[in-house]
């Protein structure tokens, strides 16, 4: 028995800012103009309602399920996501009560690799026997930690990340299948570089604190800790399933800066007719990067697709899948 893919959906809010919005709505220092676009390649970001939650979001991607209703026998659901409606209970919970969902549920929590993570959670419950269908879904709403009033350059550095992020939701099904399915997957970690990018506070740290509501990080000490960790993952997957990027319909790389993608498309060698380019025109998506390119590339049932997945904290995940 193996684990397939068998559905995707996303859902980006309507609304969007331009990187030209974006830096005349922050107050109080004034960054050079074009500098957003120009350091991240992004042009568009979308932006949820203020009566939209993430749950919300999670809730409209599971409605775009084909068929309509696809995910309503699903005999679990797993909420995967950087945001959350609120600490306590579980999102997942939420989630279930909007859908009318009766079968168990949980979050599964681990920045812009959340979703990924819920995939893998979902593959090993099906293979063991647990479950048969698990519904695995994502709604992000960083623009709520975006930092709009900026004391000087040096906060205005340290809050750029929040810059790139957009409001998304993303919908997977996961079901048992005989003959087809996820055939490799492997992830890795660097723990120690923590650090580099949090959203401090609503925790036991700093519980109460608005000033710690804000996206903050470094984002050339990121990209360092990413280069070493290097691309051994990514090529290992390769190795140990005989196959190049070429043997896939779509390669889904997490996307947060066009200068990075290149140059891990470039280090990676994946042929620019397999990557799905989603970052100008919606921003970094977070977890629900890699549907959003499953949703928007260009693959058949049977088709292989590749998965890569990069997440702060930090992270790497690599999928591989026959759809």
């Amino acid at each position: 028995m193996k684990a397939r893919i068998t559905g995707v959906a996303t859902y980006l809010p309507e609304r969007t800012l331009s990187s030209s919005d974006v830096e005349r709505r922050i107050e109080g220092y004034a960054p050079h103009r074009g500098i957003v676009e120009r350091m991240t390649g992004i042009r568009l970001r979308h932006v949820a309602r203020e009566d939209q939650q993430a749950s919300d979001l999670a809730v409209e991607a599971v409605r775009g399920l084909a068929p309509p209703g696809a995910g309503a026998d699903a005999d679990l659901m797993i909420f995967a996501s950087a945001s959350q409606d609120m600490v306590e209970p579980a999102t997942a919970h939420i989630v279930a009560a909007k859908l009318g969902l009766s079968c168990p549920v949980f979050d599964v929590k681990n920045a812009c690799n959340s979703l990924l993570n819920g995939i893998q959670v979902a593959e090993a419950l099906i293979l063991s026997g647990a479950h048969r269908k698990v519904l695995v879904c994502s709604g992000e709403t960083p623009s709520r930690a975006i930092r709009w009033r900026v004391r000087d350059r040096a906060q205005f550095v340290d809050s750029f990340a929040g810059y790139t992020l957009s409001d998304s939701g993303a919908a997977v099904l996961v079901e048992a299948d005989p003959e087809r399915g996820i055939f490799h997957r492997d992830f890795s970690a660097d723990s120690a570089a923590w650090a580099v990018g949090t959203l401090p506070g609503g925790g036991s740290v700093h519980p109460r604190d608005p000033e710690y509501s804000y996206f903050q990080g470094d984002g050339r000490r990121l990209k360092e800790a990413f280069e070493r960790i290097g691309p051994d993952i990514f090529l290992n997957a390769l190795k140990r399933t005989g196959l190049t990027w070429d043997d896939f319909a779509v390669v889904a790389v997490h996307q947060v800066a066009m200068p990075y993608l290149r140059f891990l498309a470039e280090v990676l060698d994946i042929p620019e007719d397999r990557l799905v380019v989603s970052l100008p025109d919606h921003g970094n998506c977070a977890s629900a990067t890699l549907p959003l390119q499953l949703a928007l590339g260009s693959w058949e049932p049977g088709d292989r697709v590749a998965l890569l997945g990069l997440g702060g904290g930090i992270s790497m995940g690599v999928m591989l899948a026959e759809m």
